[in-house]
C-alpha cells in the first residue's frame, strides 16, 4: 500500500481538532492534561508542516493559514516549555492553544464547503454569504472560547 499523503493530512487534521476540543474544554475546568496538549501540538504542527508537501505553485491561501499556525504554535511552544507557564504566559500559551484550534476549524469549514455537495452548492465560490456567516460564527465562538480560557489561565495561576 502507497503512502498517501492527503489521508494522512486529513488524518492528523481531525485528530488535531478532536485533541483540541479536549485541550480547550480542559482550559476551561481546571488547565489542560499534558497527553492531550501534547497530543494537540504535535498534530497541529504536522498537520501545518504536511500542508506544504503538496504540490503547487506560488503561496497560496493555505500557505499563509498553515504559516500563521506555525508561528502561533512556536509561541505555545515558548510559553508552555521555555517559560514554563509562569506569569503572563499561561494565559499566552491558553489563547494560543484556541487560536491554533481555531486556524484548523477555520481550514475544516473551508474544505467542507469545497468538497461537501450540500454546501458547496450555497457557496461554490466561498464568497456567497453562507461561507462567510459559517466563517464569522466560528470567529466569534473561538473569540469567546480565547476569553474565557485566558480568564480561566489566570484563575488557575493565581490558585496555583
Amino acid at each position: 500500500m502507497a503512502f498517501d499523503l492527503v489521508t494522512f493530512h486529513t488524518a492528523l487534521s481531525f485528530i488535531a481538532i478532536a485533541a483540541g476540543a479536549v485541550v480547550v474544554l480542559d482550559l476551561l475546568r481546571s488547565g489542560p492534561t499534558p497527553f492531550w496538549t501534547g497530543l494537540f501540538l504535535v498534530t497541529s504542527i504536522l498537520t501545518s508542516v504536511t500542508g506544504y508537501f503538496f504540490p503547487f505553485s506560488g503561496v497560496l491561501p493555505s500557505h499563509i493559514v498553515g504559516g500563521v499556525a506555525l508561528l502561533i504554535l512556536a509561541v505555545v511552544l515558548a510559553a508552555r516549555y521555555g517559560f514554563g507557564l509562569g506569569g503572563a504566559w499561561r494565559r499566552v500559551d491558553a489563547i494560543g492553544l484556541v487560536a491554533s484550534l481555531y486556524l484548523l476549524c477555520f481550514v475544516l469549514i473551508a474544505q467542507a464547503f469545497g468538497k461537501i455537495p450540500a454546501l458547496h452548492a450555497l457557496a461554490p465560490t466561498q464568497s456567497e454569504p453562507a461561507f462567510a456567516i459559517a466563517q464569522a460564527v466560528a470567529l466569534l465562538l473561538f473569540v469567546l472560547l480565547g476569553i474565557a480560557a485566558a480568564r480561566s489561565a489566570g484563575r488557575i495561576r493565581k490558585a496555583a
